[in-house]
């Protein structure tokens, strides 16, 4: 372990912690256990910790979200010990090895990717960092997956024009979504926090004003 690094993690999670963002000790283990140095291109390792998105490899656009935006969605979600979550989206594989920190060997993380690069990056820092259970897929997130749903939470980490349905049917009763909406700029965007009660039925709840990269897929925006 790179005690360098480890002191930066320790410093993120208190700084978290005093703000709000991190509330519960699952979601605090979680941030201070995932190496997130180990999930940024090499040359930009140093700003592994600072309070920004940082560029990973794809088609340009493609980030590793802010650190403080993983804690806030998945203490939005509930995320659980045991439970089985989705992540469209999967990014550098930071989300993915956080969420499978809090679900447990018992729960399962889905993560699907839908561009090649970012794919096979996401595959490598899973696989030297030990996530090797996480069930990574290449293809149209805004499909989801229906091999292993139901799912009792899903994270969509791009903006959508709304929620694509295929997710709401793989979605568990009771569950939670959260993702961005709006506009295909990064302007105008809202995170949401989509819950579907026993019954099926659905509410949706507007969360704060975010800045994404655009989904893409057959629900998202065109490419």
């Amino acid at each position: 372990m790179n005690e360098e690094f480890y002191q930066k993690r320790v410093e993120m999670v208190k700084r978290y912690r005093s703000v709000g963002y991190i509330k519960s000790e699952i979601v605090e283990k979680a941030m201070l256990t995932v190496p997130r140095e180990e999930f940024v291109v090499p040359e930009l390792k140093l700003y592994a910790y600072s309070d920004q998105p940082i560029p990973i490899p794809g088609d340009g656009r493609q980030t590793i979200s802010a650190p403080y935006m993983y804690p806030l969605t998945y203490e939005f979600l509930k995320l659980k010990k045991d439970k089985k979550f989705l992540e469209i989206g999967a990014g550098s594989g930071y989300g993915a090895a956080l969420a499978r920190e809090i679900v447990g060997e018992k729960g399962l993380v889905v993560a699907i990717e839908i561009n090649p690069l970012t794919y096979e990056f996401a595959k490598k820092n899973l696989a030297k960092t030990g996530y090797t259970d996480i069930k990574l897929i290449l293809g149209d997130g805004s499909l989801g997956f229906s091999e292993y749903a139901p799912y009792d939470s899903i994270c969509i980490t791009a903006a959508s024009p709304d929620v694509p349905p295929p997710l709401l049917e793989q979605l568990n009763n009771p569950g939670k979504i959260i993702l961005p909406i709006g506009g295909s700029s990064i302007f105008g965007q809202e995170l949401v926090l989509v819950e579907k009660d026993f019954d099926g039925r659905i509410k949706k709840r507007d969360l704060m004003s975010v800045a994404y990269v655009p989904l893409i897929g057959k629900y998202g925006w065109k490419t």
